[in-house]
C-alpha cells in the first residue's frame, strides 16, 4: 500500500461544516482543481500525493467510505485519510490520488468482481453487504455502478475499485420536481440543502433559473410541512 504524507491542511479540515467551507479552505492552503464528475468536485493537494473529494450533495458517500475503510486490508480500494458529512448532504474525502486506467483493463477487473473471482472475492463480499445496507437504508439507492471510470491505478500501477455506489439522480430530482411535498418527507432537510449545488460535470448543464426553481419548490414544501405539523400540534 503506498505510504502517502498527510496534507497540512488535514486538521482544518476535521472541522470544516459545509462544502463551500472545504473549498474555501482548500483553496487558500492551495490546492488545485483538478477534475469534477456529476456529484463532486477534486482538489489535489500541493504538499502530498492526495486528493480531495467534495460533494455539496451525496447520500451514497458514508457507504463509500465505509468501504474504503472496511476493504482497506485487501489494498484494492483507496486509501482514506479523512471523511466527514457536512451540512446540507455534503460529503468530503480525502484520499490517495489515483490515475485513470485504460477502459479495457477497468471493464476487465470489474467483471472478475462480478464473478468474483478467487483473488477479489473478499472485496466483492465486503461490496455487496454494504451496498444491501445501502439499498435498504436510502430512498434512490442505485444498483452497483458498472462504470470502467470507478476503477483507477495507482502510481505504482495497481487497479483499485473507487466509488460503485451512487443515488439514482434522475428519479430522486424528478421526484423533487414532480412533487415537492411527498419529496420533502423522505430526506431530512438538514441532508438535502446542497442538493442544488451540485457540479452536474457530465450530465449537465444544469441552469441557475433551473436550479433555483427546484430549490424554491423545496422551500416552499418545507414550509407547508412545518405550518402543518405546528397546526397539527396546537390544542383544540
Amino acid at each position: 500500500m503506498d505510504d502517502l504524507a498527510e496534507p497540512a491542511a488535514l486538521d482544518a479540515l476535521r472541522t470544516v461544516a459545509t462544502h463551500h467551507d472545504a473549498e474555501q479552505l482548500l483553496s487558500a492552503a492551495d490546492w488545485t482543481p483538478c477534475g469534477a464528475g456529476d456529484w463532486a468536485f477534486a482538489r489535489a493537494a500541493p504538499d502530498a500525493d492526495v486528493v480531495a473529494r467534495i460533494a455539496p450533495f451525496d447520500p451514497v458517500g458514508p457507504y463509500t467510505a465505509r468501504l474504503y475503510r472496511e476493504a482497506a486490508s485487501t489494498g484494492l480500494v483507496p486509501r482514506l485519510l479523512l471523511h466527514r458529512r457536512l451540512d446540507g448532504g455534503g460529503d468530503l474525502q480525502v484520499m490517495q490520488r489515483l490515475e485513470d486506467a485504460s477502459e479495457p483493463e477497468a471493464a476487465a477487473f470489474l467483471g472478475r468482481l462480478a464473478l468474483p473471482a478467487p483473488e477479489l472475492m473478499e472485496l466483492a463480499q465486503i461490496v455487496g453487504r454494504i451496498h444491501a445496507d445501502a439499498q435498504r437504508e436510502l430512498p434512490w439507492c442505485g444498483p452497483l455502478d458498472d462504470n470502467p471510470s470507478n476503477v483507477m491505478r495507482t502510481r505504482d500501477g495497481r487497479l483499485l475499485l473507487t466509488d460503485p455506489y451512487y443515488a439514482d439522480g434522475p428519479n430522486l430530482y424528478a421526484a423533487a420536481e414532480r412533487d415537492p411535498e411527498r419529496f420533502v418527507g423522505t430526506i431530512p432537510e438538514d441532508r438535502r440543502r446542497g442538493m442544488t449545488q451540485i457540479p452536474l460535470a457530465c450530465s449537465g448543464p444544469w441552469s441557475a433559473e433551473d436550479r433555483e426553481a427546484l430549490r424554491l419548490g423545496i422551500q416552499r414544501a418545507d414550509e407547508l410541512a412545518t405550518a402543518r405539523g405546528r397546526r397539527r400540534a396546537s390544542p383544540c
